[in-house]
Parts: C-alpha cells; structure tokens; sequence
C-alpha cells in the first residue's frame, strides 16, 4: 500500500494502517516536520515543497479537466499535450486539476518550470497546443495567451507577466472553499496533505469533544450554504442532543437549480475537503455512516469522490478506527435520478430509502427523525466544505468576514447574458453590481442590464435599483429573492421578464412531486395564465380571452394561496419568480396584457412582421419559406406581409438576405 503524508512522516515512524506514532498529532497539526525522527526533516519537507510545486524538478503541465473544461474542449488539448511530449521526447510532468473558477475562457492550462511561478492561459485549443508549447518550454511565455502567473515567494516570478490574482475576475474574490480547485489534483491524497488537508479532522478527534465541535460551528456563524441559512452548528447539536446509538449525516448534493454547478465543481476540483467536512460533521453529532446524495448527471463527480472515499479509507481517514481512534464511519454515495424536489430534504431522505422523492410534512425535523426514522443532519457540499477551514483556523477567523447575520464566503455560478461566466467565491455582503460588473465584467454587446435570477427557480429577480443590495440571507428577502444554494443567472434588455417567470414556471410544475394540491394544481394554473398572457389573439378561439383576463386578474392571488398552503419549501417558494418579475417589471406584464406586444421581442406569437418596401428587391425568398402563404408579390418587386394571415414563425426574417423584413 501506499504511503501518503498521513501514514508516516518517514519510514522510521510506520507501523501499520491503523497504527501510529505517538506524535502523528503533531506532524499534522502543527506542519511537515516529523516528530519521531528529527533526522528525517529534511526529508518530509522536501517531499512536501514538491506536492505543494515549490519545487519542481522538470516542467509541469496542468490542465483544467472539470465538466466546464471538458465541455469546452479540454481533453482534445489534452491529447494534442500528449502527442506533442511524446513527439518531441520532451520530459515533463502532465496535471489533471479541476475547474479554477472562470468558465469562459476554458480551456486553460498552466506550466510551470524548474524554479519558475507557474503560469495560466486560457483558450488552449488543440491548434494552439504546438505553438504554446514550443514558447513556453523554451522560456519564452506568450504574453498574449497568459491569464495571468500564480504568486509564489518562493519562486522567481516572470516579468511583464501579470499575477492572477490581480485579474478582475479574481481579485475581488475571496476564496476558501475553492482555494485548491484548479490548484492540486484531486486525484492524489497527498496533494490535498500537502496543503493542509485533514489537519481539522486530525485535531478534532484528539482534542475535542462532539458538543465542543458543535459549539465552535456554532460560535463561527457558518448557515446553510443550500437554501434557507439554518445555523449549522445549532442543527448539529440539536442532533447531538437526540438518544439513541444510530444517527446520520446526509450531504446533499443533488444541485437541481437551473444555472448552479458550485456542488459539482467543489467535488470534482477538491473532493477530499468534503469527504474531511463530513468526518468532523458526523463526529460531531455522533453519526457513524453517512450518504452522498449526488445525482448522476454528475458522472466526473461521482467518479472523483469513489476515488477519494477509496484512497481515504485505505489510509485509515475514513472506515473503522479513524486516526487510531475510536471514531468509525462509512460513507456510501446514493445517486438520484434526477428529480428537482429530491432537493428538499425530506423528499431526498425518502429516496434514500428507496421510496418515492416526497416531501412530508414538519415536524418531526430531520435532526429529530429523519433517515430511517432516525436523527439525521443534512447539510450541503458548500457547507461542509467550510468545515474544516473553520475548525483548523477558529471560529473568530470565519467570524471576520461577511455581516452581522451571515459570516464567511458564498461561491455562486455565474452564468447568462454575462462576458466572464464561471464560479466565484465573495465574502458575505459582497455588493451585487461588483459581482456582475467587476467580477462579471458586465453585459456584453453594449447591452443594459435588467436582471439577475438568484436563487434558482424559487428565488427572485433582482433588477436595476437594487444592484447595490450587499449580498447576504437578510437583504436579499428584503427584495424578494433569497440565496438558494447561489445560482446568478444575469438578464440583458432583450430578455423579456414574463418569459423568464413562464420557463421557471414551467420548470416548477413539470418537478412539483404532485404530493400537495397547492402546488401540483397552482403552479399549473399560473403556467396556463402567463402562456395566455404571451399568446397572440389569432390563437385564440371561444372565450380563451375571457378567461385569459380572469385568469391575470386572480394571479397574485393563486401565488399567495400557493405559499401560505403548499406542503414543502419548495411549493411554498414556488411563486417566486412570478411575484418578484410581476413586482418590478409591471410594465412588461401590462405590454402583454392590453397591448398584447412583447416589449423585448423575445415572445415569438405576439410579434408582428411586415416588409420595408424600401428595402425589398423582390427575391421571393420570403415566399418560398413562408408556411401559412402570408407573402405577396412578384419578382423583382415589393413583397408585402398579410397580417391575418402570418403565424409569426419569422422565416421569412431568417432568409431575408437584404434585411427588409421588419420585426417589432
């Protein structure tokens, strides 16, 4: 078996799996030097400078291989890396790292060289492979591909070269939780040693009681990184409190929320802090088995996590007698099927136990009964991430940082009409403009910004006068949003705020479990509302628009029969997005209404089409694409639109060569 950082700090100190040397405390409490034998010092910390890349004795290639980076094209250049090193008879180490965060310029690849900082570039395809390489290994780094170079004292930095933490993406962040995604290989244990890892847990099971960790979670102000912000450590001992020999802790990290992918880039970049998260979670409230609920969509994750639950077992950081402790604890990982309501966590518990993803109702809480019937504490990936963190550097450390009610960090994804999408990590009360603008880098095309969605479907949309709002559980409720597990979804000026509420809309009643009338009946009620709001009157027969305007006028009233009566959370914060774009963007909703016109020209049935005679040459294209016949005319000559007859399906706009077809 193989010896990790863990096991021994030379071979004169190992005696076995489970077995340590006295002071296997302090080699990993207090840093890499061995206790039992001083001679081997030098030792330890040379290995450790080479885990940490301090020292690299031929050059380093790493290439980000997330989900985001694969989709991007990272294994071709990864292959093109390959064949270039093997054609060349080139000498160099090849790093599989995950995702550093900034999405929209993958796929990235760092090199480092012998005594040099390492360097990232960005838009790696396989084409640019050979030149990149050719430079790079030669001394020469490309100035117009760098990202930026990582700061390291202890090597010599490059010239001219900017830092990466002095990019506008990343100097605004402060990242805790992703400080090693995209740095280490998380495929390799002792990586993850190197830089810390399972010092806390070391820690905590010699030298803290179960109560003693719940209260410095507690004291910390860390909440729950996956929806509502119940105060960790207060679950944690209301489950600490509770008799019985059998409990449980359950990860969540199912991540159903359209635009989130914080959960999955954490385990695929760092899954080993989870797994570290999870131990001093179930220590503290005495659990002795826990579940990954992951859903399978997710394959590079799973994949990822069965490694490190493997390598972690087999040196004795999970499984029986953890550290040479009594502490013992299995970690099975449950994939979902995909479900949007496994989310809420009594629904997620049931299908843990095979049965269908329901929800029930409240109490008994989980912490009280919960897996089995049994006392269980169910947290997020985000959350038990910042475990560790928070009980190798105190309490007072995690308390410094974000407001009076919310401490710490929250990583959210970054994603739609934005120039710099990704994942970013900004201590509590982070103002949302320095998100999207300094972060972000605003709205591309010269466009204005309208909205940002946060929270997923059952969150809110945040418009223009509220873009100073510091970001944090409190003020976001102040304007009707929440945080949500930290899905930011930006909108320009062409999107139209009534689509966007109808497609969360659709989403919530298509997932709704169906278990509770509110929710299975009014959220289907408030779809077929807001289609008719957005359907043309020549798609109307009978008394559709009558009902069509009855049904606007009791909208508000069916989203407030649904919160106060729906079963779950998520039912009971499934009118969201419709109250919050009916809130701030009445206009909008009253365009549609009366006027039956889209003010953005994203609603394709209340489009009207006609031809700028000025501009038509009379090529018949428009005709020969027309499926309802709408277009007269003869060539060579002006062609004209018959309204009554036009279906509004825009075909004639796309073979339009000249541009004369005129949308509004």
């Amino acid at each position: 078996m193989r010896k990790t950082l863990i096991d021994a700090c030379c071979d004169a100190c190992w005696h076995g799996p489970t077995e340590y040397c006295k002071d296997i405390v302090a080699c990993l409490s207090e840093g890499p030097v061995c206790h039992q034998d001083p001679s081997c010092t030098a030792t330890r910390h040379t290995r450790v400078a080479h885990l940490r890349r301090d020292v690299v004795e031929r050059p380093t290639i790493f290439v980000g291989t997330g989900t985001c980076g694969l989709g991007a094209g990272a294994a071709r250049t990864l292959k093109a890396i390959e064949a270039w090193l093997l054609e060349h008879d080139q000498s160099a180490d090849l790093v599989e790292v995950g995702c550093i965060g900034m999405c929209s310029v993958e796929p990235l690849v760092d090199i480092q060289l012998p005594g040099r900082t390492r360097v990232c570039f960005h838009n790696v395809t396989e084409k640019m492979v050979p030149g990149l390489l050719e430079q790079a290994l030669a001394g020469e780094m490309p100035a117009q591909q760098v990202l930026g170079q990582h700061r390291n004292p202890r090597l010599q930095a490059w010239a001219d070269l900017p830092h990466l933490d002095e990019h506008p993406f990343f100097a605004p962040q402060t990242r805790w939780v992703l400080a090693n995604c995209g740095i280490i290989d998380p495929s390799d244990l002792d990586e993850y040693l190197a830089w810390g890892g399972y010092r806390a847990l070391t820690r905590v099971l010699h030298g803290m009681t179960p109560i003693e960790v719940c209260r410095s979670v507690e004291l910390s102000g860390l909440r729950g990184r996956g929806g509502g912000g119940f105060p960790t450590g207060r679950k944690w001992t209301i489950a600490n409190g509770q008799p019985g020999l059998q409990k449980y802790l359950v990860c969540n990290a199912d991540e159903g929320d359209p635009g989130a992918f914080m959960d999955r880039a954490v385990i695929e970049g760092d899954p080993h802090r989870l797994l570290e998260g999870m131990a001093i979670a179930a220590y503290a409230i005495g659990a002795s088995k826990a579940y990954v609920y992951i859903r399978a969509e997710y394959p590079l994750a799973i994949k990822r996590l069965i490694h490190a639950i493997a390598e972690a077992k087999a040196h004795a950081l999970l499984g029986d007698h953890i550290l040479g402790t009594d502490f013992h604890l299995e970690i099975v990982i449950k994939q979902g099927a995909g479900a949007f309501v496994c989310g809420e966590e009594t629904a997620l518990l049931h299908s843990i136990e095979g049965k269908r993803g329901m929800p029930r109702p409240r109490p008994p809480y989980p912490a009280q009964a919960g897996l089995f019937g049994k006392p269980t504490v169910i947290n997020n990936v985000e959350t038990l991430a910042n475990v560790p963190a928070i009980l190798d550097r105190g309490q007072e450390w995690f308390a410094s940082v974000g407001t009076a009610g919310s401490k710490g960090t929250k990583v959210f994804a970054l994603s739609g009409k934005i120039n710099r999408t990704g994942l970013v990590e900004v201590a509590m009360g982070t103002p949302l403009r320095q998100i999207i603008f300094d972060i972000g880098g605003g709205i591309p095309d010269g466009k204005a910004y309208k909205a940002v969605q946060i929270g997923g479907p059952s969150g809110g949309c945040i418009p223009t006068q509220h873009l100073d709002i510091e970001i944090d559980y409190e003020s976001l409720k102040t304007v009707g949003a929440m945080m949500g597990s930290g899905g930011l979804v930006v909108m320009d000026e062409a999107t139209c705020m009534v689509d966007v509420a109808k497609f969360f809309m659709d989403f919530i009643q298509r997932e709704s479990c169906g278990k509770c009338i509110p929710c299975r009946e009014g959220t289907r009620r408030m779809l077929e509302i807001l289609q008719g709001i957005t359907r043309a009157r020549r798609s109307e027969t009978g008394i559709d628009a009558l009902q069509r305007f009855q049904g606007v006028m009791a909208l508000e009233q069916l989203a407030d029969v649904i919160k106060d009566t729906s079963l779950c959370g998520l039912g009971q914060t499934a009118p969201n997005p419709v109250l919050s774009t009916l809130h701030y963007f009445r206009d909008e909703y009253e365009a549609h209404i009366y006027e039956r016109r889209c003010p953005a020209g994203a609603c394709t049935d209340l489009l009207t089409y006609s031809i700028n005679v000025e501009r038509c040459v009379g090529c018949g294209l428009c005709v020969k694409a027309c499926p309802s016949q709408a277009i007269l005319g003869t060539l060579k000559s002006p062609h004209f639109i018959v309204a009554e007859k036009c279906i509004s399906c825009g075909a004639c706009a796309t073979v339009c060569r000249p541009r004369a077809v005129l949308v509004q």
